[in-house]
């Protein structure tokens, strides 16, 4: 069993104000997997109030940019390392598949290596060429570091969210303190444990597991000038409200309702099998999920079976299994939740075609729901519109081209999406009139050098890349006269 007894703060393993532990416990079986005490309100003013002197003193900002990368590849090496620990670990506390942990071990480098390629082709000081004949003067522009960032993550895909967040601060110079979810206290002390392997200087990070109440401290200290945040919209609302309150930057990576629009002429045997992956993985508990399938009226009732024999075939258990696809939701609240949704669909008048709200048999013990497929969805209902972040999907009939697009961008949401043809262009010009921040054609993979971010409630900002590593900076304008030499750094 592990057992944290402290929290990082600015490098250095610190008592927190309050000893006790939190339990974390197994939603497979709820048997114990480790204990870690829990940072309250009073632990956020010492590693905010420890990295502001840290910004100041230019603990990374004032190094050289290629000196900021070499420890993002450091750490990138440490993290590899022990990558089947680390996929492990996130297995026994968040209940999700190993084989998706396993494969996101692999999405964490190519995510670094975006970061990193955008680092190095960043303007972070150069010289403009002028707009105006013979000027007086000459213009430098600098990016430089905002300071302290709050980055507050879910619980989902912990690794993924911090290092989403961490990365870019720190090749941009800032400090960050990383507010963690309960139930990856875990796997995010032994991310910091890495940190502590790479010995940055004294108050650059800070790594707190912690419930809402610290992470509504943390964003309103005065001592944070930006925040980062990865959740629900209707946190990110609230988060949102206190940042335009104190004038801070914000960028916000919200939730989603995403379609998968299967155009009549799709082969639905690369299709569904595909939407296995897009619109269920992560036991479905991810914001880019594409649980609206939009089917043609043409092919409709034929969608339909090939979704419900994909969900029926799935199988549903014990995590750590390699060929468990469908492991158990996070927590019991998470899981009721995730019930009542399919009730409700049964309520609005929804066809059931197979799961249900019952306990799938021999796993009542754990936080477990069927994979569950509703047809004759109207995209007005609740169960069409509303993220349920939970392996359920519908199913929405099209009567062309031109409706299919109405009723994917019939929603608050704007985060991802799908279209699957046979005519690559034809997809490429449905993507161009969806109104979400990514959008894949055929089941292509989402990249990391390019950005990632939503329209509408999907959220403000973007992560990825060079456009991502542009969120942690500010821009600073310097003039000089024109006579004279100068060099930029």
């Amino acid at each position: 069993m592990i057992v944290h007894d402290q929290l990082y703060i600015g490098g250095v393993w610190t008592d927190p104000s309050d000893t006790t532990r939190l339990d974390i416990r197994s939603p497979h079986d709820r048997s114990l997997v480790g204990r870690s005490v829990q940072a309250l309100p009073a632990d956020v003013g010492p590693p905010v109030e420890g990295a502001g002197p840290a910004v100041d003193q230019g603990a990374l900002g004032r190094e050289n940019p290629r000196r900021r990368q070499d420890l993002i590849v450091r750490l990138n090496q440490l993290r590899e390392a022990r990558s089947d620990e680390i996929a492990a670990l996130i297995t026994s506390e968040r209940g999700n598949p190993l084989w998706f942990n396993k494969a996101g071990q692999g999405g964490l480098t190519r995510q670094a290596l975006g970061y990193l390629k955008g680092a190095r082709e960043f303007g972070w000081e150069e010289e403009l060429d002028s707009s105006v004949p013979d000027a007086a003067f000459r213009s430098v522009v600098r990016r430089e570091a905002i300071g302290v960032v709050a980055a507050v993550i879910p619980w989902n895909s912990p690794f993924s969210a911090a290092l989403a967040k961490l990365i870019p601060a720190l090749l941009a110079g800032n400090t960050v303190v990383l507010k963690a979810s309960p139930e990856n206290s875990l796997s995010m002390m032994l991310l910091a444990g890495l940190f502590g392997e790479l010995g940055l200087p004294e108050g650059v990070v800070s790594i707190l597991p912690a419930d809402r109440e610290t992470s509504e401290h943390l964003v309103a200290h005065p001592g944070v000038d930006k925040v980062a945040f990865t959740g629900s919209t209707g946190a990110g609302r609230a988060i949102a409200a206190v940042a335009g309150r104190q004038l801070k930057r914000v960028s916000l990576e919200l939730g989603g309702k995403s379609a998968a629009i299967i155009l009549p002429d799709a082969d639905l045997d690369e299709a569904v099998p595909a939407l296995r992956f897009s619109s269920l993985g992560n036991n479905g508990e991810a914001c880019i999920a594409q649980t609206r399938v939009l089917a043609p009226r043409s092919r409709y009732e034929e969608v339909v079976t090939a979704l419900r024999d994909l969900l029926k075939g799935l199988k549903v258990g014990d995590p750590s299994e390699e060929d468990t696809f469908i492991g158990p939701l996070v927590r019991a609240e998470h899981q009721e939740r995730v019930r009542s949704y399919i009730r409700l669909g049964v309520e609005e008048g929804a066809r059931l075609v197979t799961g249900g709200p019952e306990s799938p048999a021999g796993l009542e013990r754990g936080n477990y729901v069927k994979p569950t497929l509703f047809a004759d969805v109207d995209n007005g209902m609740r169960i069409a519109r509303e993220e349920i972040f939970g392996p359920v999907l519908v199913v929405i009939p099209f009567e062309d081209e031109d409706d299919a697009v109405r009723i994917a961008n019939d929603s608050e949401y704007g985060l991802s999406g799908g279209v699957w043809t046979a005519d690559l262009e034809r997809g490429l010009g449905i993507a161009r009139r969806i109104r979400t921040g990514t959008f894949t054609v055929n089941g292509a993979p989402i990249g990391f050098d390019g950005p990632f971010g939503g329209y509408k409630t999907s959220g403000t900002g973007r992560e990825y890349g060079a456009v991502g590593l542009a969120e942690y900076v500010e821009h600073k304008t310097i003039t000089v006269p024109a006579s004279g030499t100068m060099r930029t750094s």
